[in-house]
């Protein structure tokens, strides 16, 4: 049989998985971080499954002082300190460890390296393959033809496995025992080791390729001329002890027992039980089977809760960018839930279908006289503009709930729908509802509007908890302790086989429909004195909750698309990127797979050698992305403008120009899109199929899509009205800042008043680069941009960037007075919020990490200012829509981008709308300090032109 022996360094995996996910970390309904825990256990299956080892084991570091510390004092000492999420997470992830019986491997006085060198020798001795799981550069000593090193692929990266042929290559030496002598004279940065002083990896190199060893180095040091010599004279003594510190111990007292380290099978209950304290339920039914699932423990909210994250998603919904920080908030009310999740079977609720008119009509007119009534939905389709009803469901007391079936034939269901009118037109009726938007949408195809006020129970979540969780059955099993019934039990699992709601048999849609009404109506119980509680009554009612009608108007309506230009400039594209590709092949001297970074990459440093220092990535190619092309650019090179080029113009071709025609709607001839008010933690209004937030406005190519973008008739014209500056007079209003408060007063350029200040010279002296560096400042040190970020964007020294963020901080001191309140008060509330009372909520704002408090201090900052801007233009979308609807015009608010708002306008109305749209957006929330708050209009035959 195969003897292969994995053997994990727990630490480097467990602090990779950890900031992997750091961005977008996983929290528990108990407000535990689990990032580490998820991360590693993934890992370890992956090998488990994949690399099919024989034998493994997984070797832990622990707290007792090693002799490396004896003989160094410094040893380890820049390191910072390990999170708070890590040090909880170790308990955990060796009880998964043990759910897998795989054995855990400690040696107190030793480190994972001295135990994993130890071990290695020992089954390489008895004829196994060894394979030693870590990042750590530091292994490559003890790598031979039978011990390699496993490096796991990074966020979806290939694995590197490296014998001694890689690690001489990647260190530039000629046998594996050299590495410790490199780390001996450059020292290791990670671990304290100091090295001689201003010697690095090249030269070390250098230095053995000519003496072999450390020894022999500092034994010729007389010999080697210059300022080299006398540092190798000088730290010589250095050199020496960071080698032995450097060196891995491989006579650790731990034995390889062949029988302790085979893999065997699964503690299955173990596992079910830590991956139902950790909820990691998808994960326990991949890996355990449904029986077996990982059942999570129903629990109160503990003492705090978390908040979650927004996406960039291309024109069909799927992630392409970056995400915003999840966080987290204090719990204050404790929901009494029991201790394991109950389900329809254990609370037998009181559920009843209601058939035909007759009935319809019994339950309309026992529903009259109640105050609060939950709806919801059931449809063919989950995109509202194409669905069609299939019934109705209806709560107004915890256990009950009704369900009405409405007919195929559409006709018949409006008729149905009219039995319905009195409910819909009472305006004291309250509508509750989880993402009510949808069901609103779905009933004005039917030419229903519920005339009643809304509490949606979703954005009553977000506002409370502004987490990314929050669909009705993670809310239920959060909240109250409940599992509703899965969707797949109805229509099956999601792909070409799934099924039709119209489809399901009576009996089980009317369980499956009631209870969603019934859960939701109890949700509001729950969040309604959680709003009270966070003191968030303002931001749900006067902003999220009014902006649900408005939302649901503007995706009714949709935008005409232009379906002639976009064919044609698809043509275009397609041409100019051809004659693009053939510039890159014809400079390159090579025909290759241009959309390929790893074929790029050797063509552009192994072929053209355009950066010897080039880059690579974790996965060992070379990194090719836009900030390395126009470095390159920068420097003179032709070929990586021409690559910039054929990226952009693919880019726009495939993501925008040809996906937007499949997105027009049969029914209406648009494209309508969907805006999720619930995702971005900032506040800020997302977008899907289409994600208008991601139309690109930065490059002329680029801007012509919005030419895509049309009135309905001849007899409209798009209006486009936009905030002036939005971000910036927020910062003014917000942190007084004198010198930023009279610019916006005096009407005077912001960037322009700004490089008079910082750079000392008179506004009519101000260059064009001097607007243009303090651009980038004003936009960057809100969001927590230093020197170096600077120095990289402007293409300046560090010293030129210190020197100009300084100045700006002497001139703009009300700002840094702002920065620095706003992270004392998250340090002592865990919070900060918008003017309208948004919170965001930073657990790790006292984290004793540098790197995790960090992101936390940079979202204090720059979360109420991006806030308070989401707050302000959904403030002015319901007071442009209601001065419409007041003044009974034809013309529609229709998109909503960024700080943009685009309608159809009536021509015949546009005199009379433009000031309407400008009064009410300057209107919609005044800042602090009277800084004025600007919109600009302007009109066009296509959103380009109006824009």
């Amino acid at each position: 049989m195969d003897k292969r022996l994995f053997l994990l360094d727990a630490y480097a995996l467990v602090f990779r998985a950890y900031y992997a996910l750091i961005r977008s970390p996983r929290i528990t309904s108990k407000n535990k971080n689990t990032n580490a825990q998820f991360g590693f256990t993934n890992t370890l299956v992956e090998l488990i499954t994949k690399q099919k080892p024989t034998h493994m084991a997984v070797c832990f570091d622990t707290h007792e002082l090693t002799e490396r510390h004896m003989d160094y004092a410094d040893y380890k000492a820049n390191r910072q300190e390990t999170p708070e999420d890590i040090l909880i997470a170790v308990p955990d992830i060796k009880r998964i460890i043990k759910g897998f019986n795989v054995p855990v491997i400690e040696a107190p006085g030793f480190e994972a390296d001295d135990i994993i060198g130890t071990l290695s020798k020992k089954a390489a001795a008895e004829g196994y393959e060894v394979f030693m799981v870590t990042s750590d550069k530091d292994y490559g000593q003890l790598v031979s033809d039978k011990i390699k090193i496993y490096k796991p692929g990074y966020q979806g990266g290939d694995v590197d496995i490296l014998g001694p042929e890689e690690v001489c290559a990647k260190w530039n030496i000629k046998n594996v025992s050299q590495v410790i002598d490199v780390l001996g004279l450059m020292g290791d940065a990670v671990d304290n080791i100091p090295g001689i002083a201003g010697v690095g990896e090249k030269t070390a190199a250098k230095l053995l390729a000519e003496y072999d060893t450390l020894e022999n180095v500092v034994a010729n040091a007389g010999n080697i001329k210059g300022a080299l010599g006398k540092k190798v004279q000088e730290g010589k003594e250095m050199a020496l002890l960071s080698k032995k510190l450097a060196t891995i111990i491989t006579d650790v007292p731990v034995d390889f027992h062949e029988e302790a380290f085979l893999l065997k099978d699964w503690n299955k209950d173990e596992l079910k039980e830590v991956f139902g304290e950790l909820e990691f339920r998808t994960l326990g039914k991949r890996l355990l089977g449904e029986d077996n699932a990982a059942a999570a423990t129903a629990v109160a909210p503990a003492t705090k809760t978390t908040a979650g994250k927004g996406v960039q998603i291309d024109l069909f919904g799927n992630i392409i960018g970056g995400t915003e920080e999840v966080v987290t908030v204090e719990e204050t009310l404790v929901v009494e839930i029991a201790s394991s999740m109950k389900t329809i079977a254990d609370t037998k609720p009181d559920y009843k279908a209601v058939e035909g008119e007759t009935a319809a009509a019994a339950l309309v007119k026992q529903l009259l006289p109640v105050t609060e009534i939950c709806f919801d939905t059931e449809t063919t389709h989950i995109d509202a503009n194409l669905a069609e009803l299939v019934g109705m469901s209806f709560s107004t007391k915890a256990g009950e709930g009704y369900y009405v079936p409405c007919p195929a034939d559409q006709e018949a269901t409006k008729k149905l729908l009219d039995v319905f009118r009195p409910l819909f037109d009472d305006e004291k009726k309250v509508w509750i509802g989880q993402n009510l938007k949808y069901d609103l949408l779905v009933l004005k195809w039917y030419g229903i509007v519920p005339k009643g006020a809304l509490f949606d129970t979703m954005l009553a979540h977000y506002v409370i908890d502004p987490d990314g969780k929050r669909s009705m059955d993670q809310l239920s099993a959060r909240y109250l302790g409940y599992e509703p019934i899965p969707i797949e039990e109805l229509i099956g699992k999601k792909g070409k086989q799934q099924g039709n709601m119209r489809d399901v048999a009576l009996e089980k849609i009317k369980d499956y429909a009631a209870e969603d009404a019934d859960i939701t109506y109890q949700l509001k119980k729950v969040f309604e004195p959680l709003l009270k509680t966070r003191q968030v009554e303002k931001v749900f009612s006067e902003v999220e909750n009014p902006l649900v009608p408005v939302l649901t108007d503007m995706e009714f309506e949709g935008v005409r698309i232009d379906e002639t230009f976009l064919k044609n400039y698809s043509k275009e594209l397609e041409k100019d990127a051809i004659e693009a590709e053939k510039k890159v092949f014809e400079l390159a001297g090579v025909r290759f797979n241009l959309a390929s970074p790893k074929q790029l990459g050797e063509v552009l440093f192994d072929k053209l050698k355009l950066d010897t220092s080039a880059r690579k990535t974790k996965t060992g190619q070379y990194q090719t992305g836009e900030d390395v092309l126009l470095k390159l650019a920068a420097k003179g090179h032709q070929i990586a403008d021409q690559i910039i080029t054929f990226r952009e113009l693919t880019k726009l071709k495939s993501t925008y120009v040809d996906a937007l025609p499949q997105l027009i709607n049969p029914k209406t001839g648009r494209v309508h899109t969907t805006y999720g008010q619930a995702v971005a933690v900032t506040g800020r209004l997302a977008s899907n199929n289409p994600n208008l937030q991601n139309i690109p406005v930065r490059t002329e190519r680029g801007k012509e899509i919005r030419k895509a973008f049309i009135p309905r008739d001849a007899n409209h014209i798009l209006l486009s009205a936009d905030y002036s500056q939005i971000e910036l007079r927020i910062v003014a209003g917000i942190s007084g800042d004198t010198n930023m408060v009279n610019a916006f007063k005096n009407g005077t350029d912001i960037h322009t008043a700004t490089a008079s200040k910082v750079f000392n010279v008179a506004m009519e002296e101000v260059t064009r680069e001097m607007r243009y560096k303090s651009k980038s400042v004003n936009f960057g040190i809100i969001y927590g941009q230093g020197a170096f970020g600077l120095a990289d964007n402007l293409g300046i020294s560090r010293t030129e960037a210190k020197g100009i963020i300084d100045s700006y901080k002497k001139e703009f001191s009300g700002i840094q007075k702002y920065m620095d309140d706003t992270i004392n008060f998250a340090r002592e509330h865990g919070y900060v919020q918008t003017l309208m009372g948004r919170k965001r909520w930073l657990k790790d704002i006292n984290s004793n990490n540098f790197t995790v408090r960090g992101f936390a201090e940079r979202n204090a900052i720059n979360s109420p200012i991006q806030g308070t801007a989401a707050d302000m233009i959904k403030l002015a979308m319901q007071k442009v829509h209601a001065a419409m609807k007041k003044e009974k015009m034809k013309s529609r608010m229709i998109l909503q981008v960024h700080d943009e708002l685009i309608f159809d306008a009536l021509k015949e109305e546009v005199n009379e709308l433009k000031p309407l749209i400008l009064e009410n957006m300057e209107a919609a929330l005044p800042l602090p300090f009277e800084v004025p708050v600007i919109a600009e209009c302007g009109e066009g035959e296509n959103w380009l032109e109006a824009h």
